[in-house]
């Protein structure tokens, strides 16, 4: 019998080299105070959270078979994250990000680009993986094989999770398949036009999925629960490094829903996932394991000593 992941993401992979900086420079130059080269990628990292918080994860997408890719399955493979669905293009350049981290604040600055991958196809993905897995995670990346994935899913029942990352256009038909759609502060404002947050939320739910929320970042998180806006203020924490911290939060929310279809406890859950992950520099250095997310539950948000 196949052994099939729980939690199983479909998006974009990057090779990230990172720069921690005194100052991010315009027009000037400064001199970089730290440097990480790891893997990232909204719906990577998500997958790499999920395998940390102990679900067995999967990633589907693709890489090129130069150094950079192997890179990335390379670090997939440290944390035991399944790339049977990852297609290998040879003679192809992977995705690859250039992140640079304000060290006073752990506010970053991205920018990045997919080298010449051709998207995948849906007659590449693995559907068996697909439906047979407890939740398929989209970031919006590779749009005609994460629309195809989602209408496997949920035929299959299997709830599907956005990264309502950026707005665009081709994400649109993935909106009514959506079962928990998390959007960012950008996101919210581009989809709805509205620059209140509340407003975007109600204009976001009127989507349909079951389960609608925002993150603000360091002014927490809301979820709407039956007409109403449920609430969930951030830990308060002295960020290292803010990167990946929304990738995370949609992991650790699917999962801890899953368990307990507890609105509040989820948010609560996703943003102890993403408090923990911001204190320490790079996406996935300070991703944190299950038990340390549930001490620092119990301990009321305190910073645990070996931090």
């Amino acid at each position: 019998m196949k052994d099939y992941p729980y939690f199983t993401a479909l998006g974009f992979c990057s090779n990230d080299f990172l720069s921690f900086l005194p100052e991010i420079p315009l027009d000037n130059k400064v001199r970089i105070l730290k440097h990480i080269v790891q893997g990232g990628g909204p719906a990577a990292t998500s997958a790499v959270a999920a395998a940390r918080l102990g679900v067995p994860s999967a990633f589907i997408g693709a890489v090129g078979d130069d150094d950079p890719g192997k890179w990335i399955l390379r670090d997939f493979g440290k944390e035991g994250v399944d790339t049977r669905g990852v297609a290998v293009r040879r003679g192809c350049s992977s995705a690859i990000a250039y992140c640079w981290i304000d060290s006073r604040n752990g506010k970053r600055s991205v920018a990045w680009t997919q080298g010449d991958l051709k998207e995948l196809d849906p007659e590449e993905i693995d559907m068996e993986l697909v439906r047979n897995s407890k939740v398929l995670h989209l970031d919006g990346h590779h749009a005609k094989a994460a629309l195809a994935a989602a209408r496997e899913a949920r035929s299959a029942g299997v709830p599907v999770s956005l990264d309502a990352g950026t707005w665009s256009e081709s994400m649109r038909p993935l909106l009514p398949l959506t079962t928990f759609l998390i959007a960012s502060e950008a996101f919210a404002r581009q989809y709805s036009g509205e620059e209140d947050l509340e407003k975007a939320l109600f204009e976001l739910g009127k989507i349909g999925a079951p389960v609608t929320g925002v993150t603000m970042g360091e002014k927490g998180s809301i979820v709407l629960d039956k007409g109403k806006v449920l609430r969930c203020p951030a830990f308060r924490i002295t960020p290292v490094d803010t990167t990946g911290a929304g990738d995370v939060y949609h992991t650790g929310f699917a999962l801890r829903y899953l368990e307990t279809r507890d609105l509040q406890e989820s948010m609560r859950f996703a943003s102890a996932v993403s408090a923990l992950k911001c204190l320490q520099p790079g996406g996935r250095t300070g991703i944190p394991g299950r038990e340390e997310v549930d001490r620092f539950l119990e301990n009321g948000g305190a910073i645990p000593q070996d931090r």
